[in-house]
């Protein structure tokens, strides 16, 4: 028996995100009527592209003017039945702080998984998380204190070898950073090899007198 494939409005499908090359809010797919809400809810206009007239918001508009239009005409759009996808840069409703939120959630996250660890491997695994070489949270978090230090450098106009002495001290911080990153993954390496815990023995049991059985 052949199964039919069923038919998916393929165009009443909508894409709202950012064009990285030219920082445009644009909106891709949906039908004349997905167009005429984009018109009317979010502002976007609809100028001839290559490929055909396309959707995207006017040049020069703020950051948060893009944000507030993008996510406005995505709600008008999933009102009136079409589906959407709304790039999550340009969600004026997503929390400010998710961000952040996330990080803190996830290092609680590994302290619980320390602290409910029933075998080294698993401690090995945090360590791992924490010190990897490349998305290890601190050579990570290196990454960001050495990049503070070149940017503030630069907009305080010091040359090269000339920082103050707080901002030359952040290269001191990152290499300690890094001789820290290598002493978690030693201790890592440890503890991956460290025996998994033997059950213990029961004791033997202990034959019953003769007299005890006869009782």
């Amino acid at each position: 028996m052949t199964v039919k494939e069923p038919d998916f409005w393929v165009l009443e499908y909508v894409t709202i995100t950012k064009d990285p090359r030219t920082d445009l809010v644009v909106a891709i797919g949906g039908t004349e009527k997905a167009a005429d809400i984009l018109q009317r809810s979010g502002g976007f206009i609809t100028p001839p592209g290559p490929r055909g007239d396309y959707h995207r918001l006017p040049h020069g508009l703020p950051i948060e003017q893009q944000r507030l239009k993008a996510t406005t005409a995505s709600h008008a759009l999933l009102a009136a039945g079409h589906s959407v996808h709304l790039d999550p840069t340009l969600n004026a409703l997503a929390t400010p702080n998710g961000d952040h939120d996330a990080a803190l959630r996830y290092l609680a996250h590994l302290a619980e998984r320390v602290f409910t660890a029933e075998t080294s491997a698993e401690v090995a695994e945090v360590l791992t998380e924490i010190a990897a070489p490349v998305h290890g949270l601190l050579p990570l978090l290196r990454e960001v204190v050495v990049r503070a230090g070149i940017v503030a450098s630069d907009l305080q106009g010091t040359a090269p070898g000339e920082d103050p002495e707080p901002l030359a001290r952040l290269g001191d911080t990152a290499n300690s950073m890094s001789q820290a990153a290598h002493m978690i993954l030693h201790a890592r390496n440890h503890t991956a090899r460290a025996p998994r815990p033997t059950a213990p023995t029961p004791p033997p049991r202990t034959a019953q007198t003769s007299a005890s059985r006869h009782r």
